[in-house]
């Protein structure tokens, strides 16, 4: 039986140099700002993203050419679905952020093999954050073991919010409930929460996989669940 500390560990290595790499593309664009163009409404692209994307796939497909490959920025094939494991990827989860220069944000990249995440790397190259898991291995930021929240009472829990659904109102019904705190893209929630930087976070509109791919092996890793609302 392989050991889980070294069952993945050569795509755990890759994954992390792909995050790193990208980030420093990210950051390159990020500090002296990017142009950006809307995908569809409320859903900007910049050069950052798509130059990430290409940084990411390269070295993935170098070390590991017989896996599938899902990103936000790359045409879709359902061929990946005969692949036993396939990578799932946002080399930018948080552009909005991204482009306002608020420091929220993550390069995404996860290892999914039946069905379920192995490897989860998302790495927030504004702070220089690299999280980090592997099934059956925790969770860990920039090298040290990481673990969610204990808070056990709503009345005293801290629930991450998104910008862009609280300014529709969604969150409105929540506030005298639970302590909302705003913070920016869904990878870069569920990498925090699995710090126990807050204890919750929810949703009302409906995620992609490579949003929350890689946060939720964090989040579990860490000690914490990830569940569907209904």
């Amino acid at each position: 039986m392989t050991h889980p500390a070294i069952a993945f560990a050569r795509e755990r290595v890759v994954a992390e140099r792909a995050a790193r790499e990208a980030g420093a593309i990210v950051r390159r664009y990020y500090e002296p700002g990017v142009a950006y163009r809307e995908k569809s409404p409320d859903n900007p692209v910049t050069r950052a993203d798509l130059e990430a994307n290409a940084c990411i796939r390269r070295l993935v497909s170098e070390a590991f050419p017989h896996d599938g490959w899902l990103s936000e920025e790359t045409a879709d094939s359902r061929e990946r679905l005969a692949r036993s494991r396939a990578w799932v990827v946002d080399p930018l989860d948080g552009t909005k952020e991204f482009v306002q220069h608020i420091p929220e944000f993550c390069v995404c990249v996860a290892l999914v093999e039946a069905g379920r995440p192995v490897v989860a790397v998302s790495y927030n190259p504004a702070a220089d954050r690299l999280y980090v898991a592997e099934r059956g291995c925790g969770t860990t930021v920039n090298g040290t073991p990481a673990r969610v929240s204990r808070t056990a009472g709503v009345a005293e829990a801290v629930v991450l919010a998104s910008r862009s659904e609280d300014q529709r109102g969604e969150w409105d019904a929540f506030k005298d409930r639970v302590r909302v705190r705003l913070t920016g893209s869904v990878a870069f929630k569920l990498a925090e929460l699995a710090t126990g930087a807050g204890d919750a976070t929810f949703t009302l509109t409906p995620k992609n996989e490579w949003d929350i791919c890689a946060g939720t092996l964090l989040v579990e890793e860490a000690g914490g669940r990830v569940t569907d609302l209904v």
